[in-house]
């Protein structure tokens, strides 16, 4: 079977496997967050925090419920770093520094999962399963709360509630994140990935000395790191890494953990305005863009550039010969068009259009899918500004799902569009401007561009993912990476739920002759030029000093 097709029929049963799973999930978390009863687990949990889950929230309390726990997570986990000295499994390891510590605080709450450091050689039992994983369930299920907050000012009128955010929070790790990552985790542990507590050992003797390892409860942090979009490793190689992602079956598995919520959520969101063709109109968006990057990515991974690519089937510097192009294109398309930044290859060794590409996936906000929750809401403001371009072509004020798109609510949205380009783009220049910055790259030019732009990119979209080849532990990198990650979260939280109020408060317009029609294949269309031409118009000039021109020179 030749590597092409071998890659299409990867793609097709992700496909299978995606379709069989977006009714039965999207229906589950749309009763979730629309039911009135609590678990008795939940109950308890509600007790223990002093929550009262029964009372609404209007925007500016929701938010302070959003950043309050975000910010009580982020000191929780810079100590836990701090001390990890003196904990127990420890593995013998020595606290962490502390701008690393963070810089790791900030990644994790973030939903970022930046990894400047060797895991398997800097975090012991204690922070990676007390710490680091149950941040990947929390930062998850806050990106669902905001999410489920916008989608309900949608359906609501007259109202300037939007729910609790606690309920939100402990129902989307109680009933939707929890049961699935225990199977998941079931399912890679057959197919050959760790869970254990095993301490360091040496695997052998090799040419230059022995070889150590240590185990871990990796399979219960691999599958919500995917699930939760979250991306941190265990190991420094990531989900290149044997332990985390054995073989061909457990790659799949992975890439269908990472893109099953967002997409599902699509119907969740249909559901609970009362219109399921309107979920199918986003799911159709970012499904077009998806398997559009995926396309490419594989043709620009498998054209053959001269006799050592023919030989190796393709671009296969970086990539793991257990997953080939195939499986590599399909992961990195994944995991940067989410807000994943997972890694089962390295994208710097990736072609110049390939890199680029990942970046692009990046820079047009994670939306499609996007991460869990983020991806949502990120589509939905730029279904705002489609329908606001829109009514500057007829002449007439722009209306979604029944809501005004006033002076107001395209304020919001625009301000949610630019703060990510303005961190990206800001923290770039001034680290190409200084000395000590430009140090930490390895290669020189084009490339040595494309690091420091990926850096920033990753880290204020919340994706995570390392171009590789930039050296990122110093305190400059881990400082100003930090800070990009926690305003490029919660900064667009602040208008997202902000939003989400306004157009809660409204009454809803009535249908008419005029009204774009925006379940339609062709508002499907119009949003998915915006999404190119505002990224395109934001991006183009780095990306030309970058992956672009890198590109054309090879």
């Amino acid at each position: 079977m030749s590597p092409v097709l071998a890659g299409v029929l990867q793609l097709l049963a992700l496909l299978v496997a995606l379709g069989l799973s977006y009714r039965p999930l999207g229906d589950h978390m749309a009763r979730v967050y629309s039911s009135e009863k609590h678990l008795r687990v939940e109950k308890w949990i509600y007790k223990g925090i002093g929550a009262d889950p029964s009372v609404e929230m209007r925007w500016p309390a929701y938010l302070r419920g959003v950043l309050a726990f975000s910010a009580v997570s982020l000191l929780f986990l810079y100590l836990l770093q701090r001390v990890q000295g003196s904990l127990p499994g420890s593995l013998g390891f020595v606290s962490i520094d502390p701008d690393q510590a963070f810089n790791t605080a900030a990644s994790f709450v973030a939903n970022t999962n930046w990894q400047s450091y060797y895991g398997e050689q800097a975090m012991g039992h204690v922070v990676q399963t007390g710490g680091l994983a149950v941040q990947n369930f929390l930062s998850a299920a806050v990106g669902i709360a905001v999410a489920v907050a916008l989608v309900r000012g949608f359906a609501r009128s007259r109202t300037g509630e939007l729910g609790n955010f606690w309920a939100d929070l402990v129902r989307g790790v109680v009933r939707i994140l929890l049961p699935i990552s225990v199977i998941g985790a079931l399912v890679l542990v057959a197919c050959g990935a760790i869970q254990n507590f095993a301490g360091i050992h040496e695997v052998g003797q090799f040419t230059g000395g022995a070889q150590q390892w240590n185990g871990g409860a990796v399979a219960s942090q691999e599958v919500i790191k995917e699930l939760g979009t979250n991306g941190g490793g265990y190991f420094n190689a990531n989900s290149a890494h044997p332990f985390e992602n054995p073989n061909g079956l457990s790659n799949l598995f992975e890439i269908y953990l990472i893109l099953v919520i967002p997409f599902a959520l699509t119907r969740t969101f249909g559901r609970m305005v009362g219109s399921l063709r309107q979920g199918y109109a986003i799911l159709g968006t970012m499904a077009t863009i998806w398997l559009g990057f995926t396309a490419l990515m594989m043709w620009t991974e498998f054209a053959h550039h001269g006799p050592a690519f023919d030989l190796a089937g393709g671009a296969m510097e970086g990539k793991e010969t257990r997953f080939g192009i195939a499986g590599s294109s399909i992961f990195a398309v994944a995991t940067t068009l989410t807000s994943t930044g997972a890694v089962n290859s390295f994208h710097s060794s990736y072609t110049g259009s390939g890199g680029g590409i990942t970046m692009l996936g990046m820079q047009l906000g994670e939306i499609a899918p996007g991460g869990v929750g983020s991806g949502l809401y990120g589509m939905l403001i730029m279904a705002i500004i489609a329908v606001f371009i829109a009514g500057l072509m007829v002449g007439r004020t722009p209306e979604y799902l029944g809501k005004k798109i006033g002076t107001r609510e395209i304020k919001f949205a625009a301000c949610y569009i630019l703060i990510t380009p303005a961190l990206v783009l800001g923290f770039t220049a001034v680290a190409m401007a200084l000395d000590t910055p430009s140090q930490s790259m390895t290669n020189s030019g084009a490339h040595g561009f494309s690091e420091i732009l990926y850096a920033y990119t990753s880290g204020a979209n919340n994706n995570g993912s390392a171009f590789a080849g930039l050296n990122a532990d110093t305190q400059w990198f881990n400082t100003t990476i930090g800070i990009a990650m926690l305003l490029g979260r919660f900064l667009p939280m602040v208008f997202v739920l902000a939003l989400a109020g306004s157009l809660a408060e409204q009454k809803p317009v009535p249908e008419t002759a005029g009204t774009l029609r925006t379940e339609k294949p062709l508002f499907t269309g119009l949003l998915v030029g915006t999404i190119l031409i505002v990224t395109g118009l934001t991006y183009f000039p780095a990306l030309a000093l970058g992956p672009l021109a890198e590109g054309l020179a090879a």
